[in-house]
């Protein structure tokens, strides 16, 4: 667990800000009237066909040589809109990390379909839980609580699957958002009590990956 603690360390203090600011003012996805919602630019038949989702089809076919994403979400399946659920198969190659993120729209639920994953998340009174999850596992990830995944095995991939209590469940990821977006280095330095140098160094190592 020493590289998840490592990553604990990463701008806890701005980061949490950020989430918290983003919670006040985004809610869960709004009630509907009617049963479900064409989007307008929809030209075929409503039928069973537009309540099914194709994308995910031969997805376990090759194992990624990077983390991929595939994502079901009212982008990719617009017969979601309004149903405030998501999902995404998540596919972890050896010695892979989702670096830490939140999602201000929805609670995630991780079942671990294959392999073996170390996970964490961070709540408002800056406390870390942690587990080691194994094949068959659930984990919860509360509404815009920063969080990580990662798969410390150097030889076996993982296999997740993500569920969301809405129909475009975003990320904002921690690291561009604290180093990416401009934030004087001085400014950053006094938040976290280190030295620009330090900051720049951050930042170095962040930009050339």
């Amino acid at each position: 667990m020493a590289l998840a603690m490592r990553l604990i360390q990463v701008p806890i203090i701005l980061a949490f800000s950020l989430a918290t600011f983003e919670r006040a003012l985004l809610a869960s996805d709004p009630d509907i009237i009617s049963d479900f919602i064409v989007p307008p630019n929809y030209n075929g038949t409503v039928d069973g066909t537009f309540f099914t989702f194709t994308g995910f089809r031969g997805i376990f076919d090759q194992g990624p040589q990077t983390i991929k994403a595939g994502k079901a979400s009212s982008v990719e399946f617009p017969a979601l809109n309004g149903q405030s659920v998501s999902y995404a198969v998540l596919q972890f190659p050896p010695n892979s990390l989702l670096p830490p993120h939140t999602r201000p729209d929805a609670t995630g639920l991780l079942f671990l379909l294959d392999g073996t994953l170390e996970v964490g998340l961070i709540d408002t009174k800056n406390n870390v839980y942690t587990q080691k999850l194994q094949t068959g596992d659930l984990f919860v990830f509360p509404k815009g609580l920063v969080h990580y995944q990662y798969n410390s095995d150097p030889q076996l991939p993982a296999t997740a699957i993500a569920a969301f209590g809405s129909a475009s469940a975003r990320a904002v990821t921690v690291l561009p958002s604290v180093f990416g977006t401009g934030i004087n280095n001085m400014i950053l330095a006094k938040s976290f009590k280190t030295d620009v140098s330090t900051i720049e160094n951050i930042k170095t190592g962040f930009t050339t990956h």
